[in-house]
């Protein structure tokens, strides 16, 4: 029976060709919609996937204020065209339907975000950085102009707070819908979005804290360790040459060099926390080249601090420390420099020269000092002349930064507070809800100066991993060799073949501490040969230790198998002590 039952053929006739023209219009618009959304779509992505590039240019060209304010510029240009391309009232109405509609707001999110990016938050500090010259950050006969960093104070203060809500913005986007090329582009986003943010919270950390430890409110002093690798320490190497710097209104000095050559305490110099004497013993508070045991700079620099005070009656601000690999970084900005003892020292060679070579032409150990001392004197004197570019020097020191080859702890708990939060501050391995991190800190037993010879590989896997997953397990991998000449006990001279503490000539010791993830339960573990694990507690952490001794060509193989804390973490992280290699390695999810 006909659902038209009753009504006139003819009348039958118009109400079928009325609907069938309303079906053909629902269908047109729905075509053109598609096709409008379609093209609007490929054109908004273009200038997202430029955007995307330029808020990474502007990251890394934001000790550049010329170079950062042409990425900026662009990125507005892009992010705003894109934006205006998905936010039409047909876009929106397309956002609300099945399976298209997360594919569509996911894009729009990323658009409005990027143009919020652009012109509330980055244009404004382009526009400060623009109107600023960069000679303005160059030291000039030993002093600096500190009225530059404060006034970009209030819009570095605004990009780090706006570039933090876009990185909020974007990981509250629910991936889990999204076709696989699209959740690819939001997980890009993401991690540049985060670059962006750590660029730009770096910058604001400068223009507030550098004006005051340069001495703008009263003349600070700052106590220098220059950390040697070839004898490791967790944090880096032994403090080897020392240095005193002050600094008033921004005129910096050099006034007192050193070496570590404290004299032993017989009693710990400040009290150590109880987990912490049971891993290390009270060696970091009785030997000032021992502090740099701890794997936390906030705890071994008061005490380097406490020992100088006693020992040179100097009552420093804070401590700097950094190591040979840093200093090669800023030997590019200020390219070669030549030292009284007639040694060229250059970026490619200073590693080198500094933690090999010196223990090679000069037997006696006072040269020997001398040659850091020069080393480290001229460098900080060719820095302050001027002669340097600002923008080279401020890239060299953020990756020395990022690298924790750069530390910095302040007395002054203002200060402190503020550098707690960045790489700068030397802490322990922070496991957070993007990432689980291990720490790996190997030190020297033996007073030698193979760590130059020292190769350290470390592994990460990650199983069982993935969204579906209730646990998560990780396994850390870390082998060690000894690549020191097979003849190196008669071939290398005592500075660096050792042979103290019962350890034979040229064979290494390494005191290996790890930490695990906090939360992480160990599973399983192995050791090559006939060692065992050690080890305890550091507050929330749980160590594990070993010891080891390496002769020339061996090698010595660690294995940790852990449960994470978190099932599903953006990726996994051992961050190693800074010496000749990489300081971090990084997993992501294989699952």
């Amino acid at each position: 029976m006909s659902v038209f039952s009753g009504i006139s053929p003819a009348r039958e006739r118009r109400i079928g060709r009325i609907v069938g023209w309303t079906l053909s219009v629902f269908l047109i618009a729905a075509l053109a919609a598609a096709m409008w959304v379609t093209f609007r779509g490929i054109a908004a992505a273009q200038h997202l996937q430029a955007a995307r590039a330029q808020i990474s240019n502007a990251a890394e060209a934001m000790t550049d204020p010329d170079a950062a304010a042409v990425a900026i510029r662009e990125l507005a240009e892009d992010a705003r065209a894109a934006r205006e391309l998905t936010s039409d009232p047909i876009w929106r109405a397309s956002s609300q339907l099945p399976w298209a509609g997360p594919q569509l707001s996911a894009v729009s999110t990323i658009a409005e975000t990027l143009d919020d990016i652009s012109t509330s938050t980055l244009t404004p500090l382009a526009q400060v950085l623009s109107s600023v010259d960069l000679d303005s950050f160059r030291f000039t006969n030993g002093g600096i102009d500190l009225s530059a960093f404060t006034s970009i104070r209030t819009a570095a203060d605004q990009a780090a707070t706006g570039m933090a809500s876009a990185s909020e913005a974007l990981k509250s986007i629910d991936t889990s819908p999204l076709v696989r090329p699209l959740r690819e582009i939001v997980d890009t986003a993401v991690i540049q979005v985060d670059n962006a943010s750590s660029a730009a919270s770096t910058l604001q950390r400068t223009a507030e804290l550098l004006p005051t430890m340069l001495g703008s409110d009263e003349k600070r002093t700052w106590l220098l360790l220059f950390q040697n690798p070839a004898e490791l320490r967790s944090l880096g190497g032994m403090p080897g040459a020392t240095a005193v710097v002050t600094a008033e209104h921004g005129n910096v000095s050099l006034v007192e060099q050193g070496t570590a050559g404290i004299r032993r305490y017989a009693s710990p110099v400040t009290e150590l926390d109880p987990d912490l004497t049971a891993l290390y013993g009270t060696r970091p508070a009785v030997w000032f080249s021992g502090t740099t045991v701890l794997p936390d700079f906030s705890l071994a620099a008061p005490i380097a601090r406490e020992m100088w005070q006693r020992e040179h009656g100097t009552d420093a601000d804070g401590v700097i420390s950094l190591d040979p690999v840093a200093l090669s970084y800023l030997l590019k900005a200020t390219g070669p420099i030549t030292l009284p003892t007639g040694e060229t020292l250059t970026s490619d060679n200073a590693v080198d020269l500094l933690l090999n070579q010196v223990y090679l032409r000069y037997p006696d150990p006072a040269e020997q000092n001398a040659v850091f001392a020069q080393a480290a004197a001229a460098v900080f004197q060719t820095l302050v002349s001027g002669s340097a570019e600002p923008s080279e020097v401020l890239s060299a020191l953020r990756r020395a930064g990022d690298e924790r080859r750069l530390l910095l702890w302040s007395e002054h708990e203002d200060e402190q507070r503020v550098l707690e939060e960045t790489t700068l501050s030397g802490h322990r391995p922070v496991t957070d809800d993007d990432a689980a991190r291990f720490g790996i800190y190997l030190n020297d037993g033996t007073g030698s100066k193979l760590g130059y010879y020292l190769d350290v590989d470390p592994q990460l896997t990650w199983d069982r991993c993935g969204a579906d997953q209730v646990t998560s397990e990780a396994t850390l991998k870390l082998t060690l060799t000894n690549t020191a000449p097979a003849d190196a006990a008669t071939s290398l001279p005592g500075a660096i073949i050792g042979g103290s503490y019962g350890v034979p000539a040229a064979t290494l010791r390494v005191v290996t501490y790890i930490y695990l993830p906090v939360g992480a339960n160990l599973l399983d573990s192995g050791l090559s040969g006939d060692l065992g694990f050690g080890g305890g507690r550091d507050g929330d952490y749980r160590v594990i230790s070993f010891s080891t001794d390496l002769a020339p060509g061996d090698s010595t193989t660690a294995s940790l198998t852990v449960s994470l804390p978190n099932a599903n973490p953006e990726k996994i992280i051992a961050d190693l002590t800074p010496a000749f290699g990489a300081t971090s390695v990084v997993t992501t999810c294989a699952g």
